[in-house]
């Protein structure tokens, strides 16, 4: 009977042990995305401008005739970019510099970086931000308290 208990010990610590790694490593669910109404209401004029300054001769194929696209799009200008500035360094956080993030010049080569950022006429699409993350990110526009916010998708 000795010999029984120690060894009935040691499997339910084994078996507590096993049971409480994997229970830690359980990810959490993804719900749907939620989109605002504001994505069903036509493109305005800039964000036209915008979708054609990066995708050139492709946004009809790749963006404009692909309705779920499109919808991402608009619910990513609309909705989930945030342009901020904050002026006190206390409530700034270390975060990426745009100057750091690629530029998506795949469909218009000559695509560039502006020389002078200026909130009102920035270009979010022109970068390759990480917008499909769980999480929201941040970015900090080089040599200014601008920051760019981009909130998750499952918020």
């Amino acid at each position: 009977m000795k010999i029984k208990l120690p060894f009935l010990l040691a499997v339910c610590v084994c078996f507590m042990t096993f049971y409480s790694a994997n229970s830690q490593n359980i990810k959490p669910s993804i719900s749907l995305i939620k989109y605002n109404d504001n994505v069903n209401a036509p493109l305005n004029s800039k964000e036209l401008k915008q979708i054609n300054e990066v995708y050139g001769d492709k946004s009809n194929e790749y963006v404009l005739n692909r309705p779920q696209r499109l919808k991402d799009i608009k619910n990513l200008l609309r909705n989930r970019i945030e342009i901020k500035l904050i002026s006190n360094p206390n409530d700034q956080k270390q975060c990426p510099l745009l100057s750091e993030v690629p530029l998506l010049n795949y469909y218009v080569s000559d695509l560039r970086r502006d020389t002078v950022f200026n909130p009102q006429t920035f270009n979010p699409l022109k970068y390759l931000f990480n917008v499909n993350g769980l999480s929201g990110e941040m970015y900090r526009v080089d040599n200014t308290n601008y920051f760019i916010i981009i909130k998750s998708q499952f918020q």
